[in-house]
């Protein structure tokens, strides 16, 4: 298995700005060139600039990092079939890695066994993520209502 780092990032209070600036001019250049599925940028190296091409979707990514990093958020980069130990998938939820071996156990995320050891894919636990939110959202909504309902909103 591959080491995956899933440390976060954060920018430098002094950084942020430049990221937001990065960031407005990658979605200007985005927008005004719907069309391309590879888009050139220009490289400053040690003696000239050079150009380098990328693929559309690495700079629609590049675009949603610099708008985390502006913001001031941590930011992790984890291909989708990375394969987590517990204590990492449990960071990337911010629950405990008990908590995390529950949700395994109870079938909620899927995992394989490695020997002792539980892997558990960033696609299955995203996957869970999103599943969870969806869930929280429609408790929050229906709260409102009886909120609403009640007359106490």
């Amino acid at each position: 298995m591959t080491k995956i780092e899933t440390r976060p990032v954060r920018l430098p209070d002094d950084q942020q700005e430049t990221a937001t600036h990065a960031l407005s001019r990658v979605r200007h250049y985005l927008a005004e060139h719907k069309n391309l599925t590879q888009i050139t940028v220009t490289v400053q190296g040690e003696s000239d600039l050079e150009p380098l091409t990328l693929p559309r979707q690495a700079v629609e990514q590049l675009a949603a990092l610099l708008a985390h990093l502006g913001a001031g958020r941590a930011v992790s980069v984890v291909p989708s079939d990375a394969e987590l130990t517990t204590q990492q998938a449990a960071d990337l939820l911010n629950v405990s890695r008990p908590f995390l071996v529950g949700l395994l156990e109870a079938g909620e995320i899927e995992y394989r066994t490695v020997g002792t050891h539980r892997r558990i894919t960033a696609s299955s636990l995203l996957e869970y993520k999103r599943k969870d939110d969806h869930r929280r959202r429609l408790v929050a909504d229906e709260l409102t209502q009886l909120g609403q309902e009640m007359g106490m909103i």
